[in-house]
């Protein structure tokens, strides 16, 4: 069984920065696109950021320049710079990986059960 996990959330004045990183585990034949999303109190959740096995990323507009994915594909983990932090930012962070489980052939997307960021003003 193939899971996500993030771990790196907390709390964290307004200016401030994290690290959020999450690792893929499991019986893994590949994995295709990798990304953050998250979820404030009361919204709905949104795209952070992507990146694709090749390293192209895409970013929200809200957090472009503040914000920076990259990933290890040897370590099967992705990460999320957060630097300016904004009282905005708050919420729960989730990793999301499309997975190709060994022994498939097909992709399938895989949640973590996310991390929470929060950022005092």
């Amino acid at each position: 069984q193939v899971q996500v996990v993030e771990s790196g959330g907390g709390l964290v004045q307004a200016g401030g920065s994290l690290r959020l990183s999450c690792a893929a585990s499991g019986n893994i034949r590949s994995i295709n696109a990798m990304g953050w999303y998250r979820q404030a109190p009361g919204k709905q959740r949104e795209l952070v950021a992507t990146i694709s096995r090749g390293g192209t990323t895409n970013y929200a507009d809200s957090v472009k320049g503040r914000f920076t994915i990259s990933r290890d594909n040897a370590k099967n983990a992705v990460y999320l710079q957060m630097n300016s932090l904004k009282p905005e930012d708050t919420a729960v962070y989730y990793c999301n990986a499309a997975v190709m489980p060994l022994p498939s052939y097909t992709y399938v997307e895989v949640w973590g059960q996310g991390t929470l960021v929060t950022v005092s003003s």
